[in-house]
């Protein structure tokens, strides 16, 4: 089970105290010895260090407001071939399908929703951001946004670089804007990662492609992207297929392109179960991560979703996967 508990510091130096406390009586009582105390405990002066009857002074579990996958036997992992694959319900806080939600995994490109929760959550998007030699990407089949070292764009036009045709090269211009170098950045992934519970998640670049000490997992990834959820920015640019971008080049030119997403539930390529409307997510595809899919829906006003599918045999699997997991919303 990966329920953790966190202490507020506070509570962290009540129980400090405490500690000393227990031990002190230890002191003073020599156990066992049977020999009449000088100093004997009075229960009227102890001091109080929590009332439980005072909501401020109690600690709060870590996933008090997440899903938790406390016993994948009760689920049938033969329903899907991928091999890691989750289903969570944001609402009633809890899983209703995993498979190999703790197997560590390549994420691919869906690195980059956590690429955009630093850069919207620590970054300035009206920055203008002149794209440096990192952003040229030459490894083959990379997805790419097309930018070039001397472009000028915002952070937030970035963003949809990133997010949209999942430009490697717009994360590399953000990652560098942001931290100074690609290592600095992951650093800032990592430790964003930490703290939100991912603590089997590694990230050493912004992009995903492939690199042996870049992993994580099916719930991790949940964790980071239900995060991302929380921030309205997100959701507004990952809720679209297609954005034009209008920046200029080097040489002061202007330059318009147009960039689409890949998510086929939402280009309408893909038909959803009666009552589920995907609204955000994030594809990934490399030969070592397999099709990976991340994404957000809805059923009714306020029911919402974060299904996840990683490492499918192909982009037709990946989606029959993610049809299966998402048919249970209604099921």
């Amino acid at each position: 089970m990966r329920n953790r508990f966190c202490p507020s510091g506070s509570l962290q130096k009540r129980a400090a105290a405490a500690v000393i406390c227990l031990a002190a009586s230890f002191a003073v009582c020599g156990c066992g010895r049977g020999e009449e105390l000088t100093n004997p405990y009075s229960f009227e002066d102890r001091p109080v260090f929590a009332d439980a009857n005072e909501e401020e002074a109690l600690g709060h579990l870590f996933a008090e407001d997440l899903c938790v996958v406390s016993d994948e036997a009760s689920f049938s992992p033969s329903e899907l071939d991928s091999e890691a694959g989750a289903l969570f319900d944001l609402q009633e806080k809890r899983a209703l399908y995993s498979k190999n939600a703790f197997e560590r995994l390549y994420p691919a490109s869906i690195t980059k929703v956590m690429t955009a929760l630093l850069a919207i959550k620590y970054g300035n998007l009206e920055d203008m951001v002149t794209v440096t030699e990192d952003a040229v990407i030459t490894e083959p089949g990379a997805s790419l946004c097309h930018i070039n070292p001397g472009d000028q764009l915002t952070l937030e036009q970035l963003l949809y670089g990133l997010m949209l045709p999942s430009g490697n090269d717009a994360g590399a211009a953000i990652a560098v804007h942001m931290a100074g170098s690609i290592e600095a950045f992951a650093e800032m992934m990592n430790r964003e990662a930490q703290a939100l519970g991912a603590t089997d998640t590694h990230f050493v670049n912004p992009h995903g492609l492939t690199d042996e000490d870049h992993y994580t997992t099916a719930y991790d990834l949940y964790l980071i992207f239900n995060e991302a959820l929380k921030l309205p920015k997100f959701r507004e640019v990952t809720g679209v297929s297609s954005y034009e971008a209008s920046y200029v080049d080097k040489d002061g030119a202007p330059v318009t392109q147009t960039w689409k997403g890949s998510n086929m539930y939402m280009l309408g390529r893909k038909e959803t179960p009666d009552g589920v409307t995907v609204f955000s997510g994030k594809t990934g595809t490399t030969k070592a991560a397999g099709s990976c899919l991340i994404m957000a829906s809805s059923c009714g006003q306020d029911r919402e979703y974060i299904s996840v599918v990683l490492k499918a045999e192909n982009r037709d699997k990946l989606y029959e996967n993610m049809s299966k997991l998402i048919t249970k919303i209604v099921n």
